[in-house]
């Protein structure tokens, strides 16, 4: 009775930081048990190239992403499904990755950003974002390329009220939005073959108001 006292004592006392309290028990402490979780394999296509892994059955895809195959370009943001940041592409749909159990990805393809680039040469989503400086930290990125891929591969002249609507589930709090439209905007033209378009710099006027040039 005493051990079994001393363990829920010590369950509650661990879990709430009172390490003082596991002094004054009496009787031995009983350690705590694991259960060891269970495993499923997983075969899956990611970038092009057909994996096949075990996982902890509990794990996200965005888990499985970064930690199992190493593809940290994904990012783990809220993780509630309110960010963006680890949008990636399932089957030809734009989904969160930290709302789709890994369990639910067998035999289909994904697509992260670190799949956007032919060989050595970077999607022109990617060039677009780095003339147009439409990448500043950088944490949302990721999910906005492949929200703005998901876009131009369904329509590939959009209004900027559309790229705007695409891109509404991916949050920056860097860049104000305007150069990343700007950079998907020039991207488009560039997949449809005309020039890109040149980035709209920001201008300083006198007395310290800022604006854009063009």
């Amino acid at each position: 009775m005493a051990a079994s006292r001393n363990l829920l004592a010590g369950q509650i006392a661990i879990a709430y930081g009172r390490f003082e309290e596991l002094a004054s028990m009496a009787g031995p402490l009983v350690p705590l048990t694991t259960v060891p979780r269970e495993k499923l394999r997983l075969a899956f296509t990611v970038n092009g190239e057909p994996r096949d892994l075990v996982v902890e059955s509990y794990k996200t895809l965005l888990e499985v992403v970064r930690e199992d195959l190493g593809l940290t370009g994904t990012k783990h943001g809220c993780e509630l499904g309110e960010c963006g940041a680890c949008a990636v592409i399932l089957d030809g749909e734009l989904v969160l990755s930290c709302l789709v159990a890994a369990v639910e990805c067998q035999d289909r393809t994904a697509t992260t950003v670190e799949g956007l680039r032919d060989g050595p040469r970077l999607h022109p989503l990617q060039d677009a974002f780095a003339d147009h400086g439409a990448a500043q930290c950088g944490y949302c990125t990721p999910g906005m390329l492949l929200a703005g891929k998901w876009l131009l591969a369904r329509n590939p002249d959009p209004s900027r009220e559309q790229i705007a609507e695409a891109l509404s589930g991916q949050i920056c709090r860097c860049t104000g939005y305007l150069q990343i439209f700007d950079a998907v905007a020039s991207a488009a033209r560039v997949m449809r073959g005309e020039p890109a378009t040149a980035p709209q710099l920001p201008s300083v006027h006198r007395g310290g108001g800022h604006g854009r040039e063009g």
